[in-house]
C-alpha cells in the first residue's frame, strides 16, 4: 500500500489540491487572488526545474537536428491546430483552457523520463523541452492573441514581459546556478528538489480550483459535468493525435525508432506550471489543463510500455531502481528511472 502511495503521491496530492480548492474556497481565496504570490511560486518552480535540468544533452542534437525540430513543430504548431476546433464545441472558459494548454511548452522533465523508459532518444526530448520553454515568452502571447484575441482582453507585450520575468529568467538562472556551483550536489538532491517543485505546482492547482469554484458559483450553467467530460475527452484525443502524428512524421523523414518515440512524447506532452499561470491570468478554466496533464502521465506510461515491447532492440535491460538520474549512466547504458508525476 505504501509503495503505491509513494509511486503515485503526486496524482493523489493533485486530487487533494482540487478538493481543497473547491471545498475550502473562502480560506484559500486570499492567497489565490494575489497575483504576486502566484508569480513567485511560478518563478520558484521554474528555477528548481532549471536547476535540475541536465541541458548538456543539447550538443548531441546539433549534428542531427531533424527529430528535435520536428518535435518542436508538433508541440508548437500541430497541438494548437488540433485544439482550435474546440472553440466551436465548448464554452469560452473551457475552450480557452484547452487553447492555453495547447500553446504552452513541452514538459521539462517527464518527456525525457518517459522517452528513456521507452528506450528512446532522451537527448532529443531534452532539447525539445529546453527550446520550447525558452521560446514560450514569444510563442504563447502570439498564439493567444491570434486565437483568443477577439474574445479576451489580451496585451501581448504584457504577456511577453510576464513570461520573460517569471518563466524564462528563472529557468536560465537555475541553469546558471547549476553550471557555476555544484552539479554533483544538484544530482544527489535531485529528487528532493523535484518534489519541492511539484509542491509549487500543487499550490497553483489549488489556486486554480478556487477560481473555477468562483466562476461556477456565479454561473452555474457553465462548466457542468457534461462539458467537463467533453473537455476532458477532447484533451485526451488531442494528446493521442499529436503523439501518433508525431511518430508517423518522424517515421516519414527516416528517423530511427528511438528518435520516433522521442518526437511522439516530447511533441505531445505539455507542462502544467506555465499553463496554470496563464490560465489564472486570463480567467479560463484550469480543468482542461489538469485533465491533459494527468492523462498524458497515465496514457504515456501505457504507450511507452507497448513501444518498449514492440522495439526491444531500442530498450536495453533496465537498471535497478537505484540507477543514477538522467544522463548520469555510463555510455551505452539506458537505465529506466521511476517516472515522477512531473509537468
Amino acid at each position: 500500500m505504501w509503495g503505491v502511495i509513494s509511486r503515485h503521491w503526486f496524482l493523489i496530492a493533485l486530487v487533494a489540491s482540487l478538493a481543497i480548492g473547491f471545498g475550502l474556497t473562502d480560506a484559500v481565496r486570499p492567497f489565490a487572488d494575489d497575483p504576486s504570490i502566484r508569480s513567485l511560486i511560478t518563478a520558484g518552480v521554474l528555477f528548481l526545474m532549471g536547476l535540475t535540468l541536465p541541458a548538456e544533452s543539447i550538443r548531441h542534437n546539433v549534428r542531427y537536428p531533424g527529430p528535435a525540430l520536428l518535435a518542436i513543430a508538433v508541440n508548437t504548431f500541430l497541438v494548437p491546430l488540433l485544439a482550435l476546433p474546440t472553440m466551436w464545441l465548448l464554452s469560452n472558459e473551457m475552450a480557452g483552457g484547452l487553447i492555453v494548454t495547447a500553446l504552452v511548452p513541452s514538459t521539462l522533465a517527464s518527456a525525457a523520463v518517459w522517452t528513456r523508459k521507452a528506450g528512446g532518444d532522451d537527448a532529443t526530448a531534452m532539447v525539445v523541452s529546453v527550446i520550447t520553454n525558452l521560446a514560450c515568452f514569444l510563442v504563447v502571447p502570439a498564439g493567444l492573441w491570434l486565437i483568443l484575441g477577439r474574445s479576451t482582453e489580451i496585451s501581448p507585450m504584457d504577456q511577453v514581459r510576464s513570461l520573460l520575468l517569471w518563466v524564462v529568467i528563472p529557468l536560465l538562472l537555475g541553469q546558471a546556478v547549476r553550471r557555476f556551483t555544484s552539479p554533483r550536489w544538484v544530482t544527489r538532491h535531485r529528487t528532493k528538489l523535484s518534489n519541492a517543485a511539484q509542491v509549487g505546482i500543487l499550490l497553483m492547482v489549488c489556486f486554480g480550483s478556487v477560481a473555477s469554484a468562483d466562476r461556477l458559483a456565479t454561473n452555474p450553467s457553465a462548466g457542468g459535468w457534461i462539458e467537463i467530460i467533453a473537455a476532458g475527452s477532447l484533451a485526451i484525443a488531442i494528446h493521442l493525435a499529436a503523439f501518433y502524428l508525431g511518430i508517423q512524421a518522424a517515421r516519414a523523414i527516416g528517423a530511427t525508432p528511438p528518435s520516433q518515440i522521442a518526437v511522439g512524447i516530447s511533441g505531445s506532452q505539455k507542462t502544467l506550471m506555465v499553463g496554470l499561470q496563464i490560465g489564472l491570468d486570463f480567467g479560463v478554466s484550469i480543468l482542461p489543463m489538469i485533465i491533459y496533464h494527468v492523462s498524458q502521465l497515465m496514457i504515456d506510461t501505457l504507450l511507452v510500455d507497448r513501444w518498449a515491447k514492440a522495439h526491444p532492440q531500442t530498450n536495453p535491460q533496465a537498471a535497478p531502481p537505484t540507477a543514477p538520474p538522467l544522463n548520469s549512466a555510463p555510455k551505452g547504458e539506458n537505465p529506466t528511472p521511476k517516472p515522477p508525476g512531473q509537468p
